[in-house]
């Protein structure tokens, strides 16, 4: 029997925690992506060079940070929810291939682990939607 996200269980029971779980993870990868963007923007949380630097806008790593920053803030939301996760997701893989895998070996041994995870969720979030607990579900209404 398969699970669903509207609250039905592998034995067909009800799960009144899907929806609760489904926004728990989206609103705390949402913020704690955020924190990456803020961090490129804005210099926070000690900057990209652990010094409060903040990089250019009109670079890659500007447009990361745009992308972070208001992304994770709709995905916190949950408005736009499956494209804004595509394209985040996408982003992901590309910070991936661009700066960790050159390091060689496991991502776990480049530093990659962390992009790869976002990676993951967003890809969960563009295929399964914001859930019952978003503006998403709210417009659809």
């Amino acid at each position: 029997m398969a699970t669903t996200l509207r609250g039905a269980t592998l034995d067909g029971r009800s799960s009144s925690l899907a929806g609760t779980t489904h926004a728990v993870l989206r609103i705390g990868a949402g913020l704690l992506f955020v924190q990456h963007g803020l961090q490129k923007l804005f210099g926070m949380f000690g900057g990209i060079d652990g010094q409060g630097g903040a990089v250019q806008l009109v670079s890659q790593f500007g447009l990361a940070g745009v992308l972070e920053t208001f992304g994770g803030l709709l995905i916190v939301l949950g408005l736009l929810t499956r494209p804004v996760a595509a394209v985040l997701a996408l982003e992901m893989l590309i910070a991936y291939f661009q700066a960790h895998f050159p390091r060689g070996g496991f991502p776990i041994e480049n530093k990659g682990e962390v992009p790869l995870m976002f990676m993951l969720v967003w890809i969960f979030f563009a295929g399964n939607g914001a859930g019952p607990v978003s503006l998403d579900a709210r417009r659809a209404r």
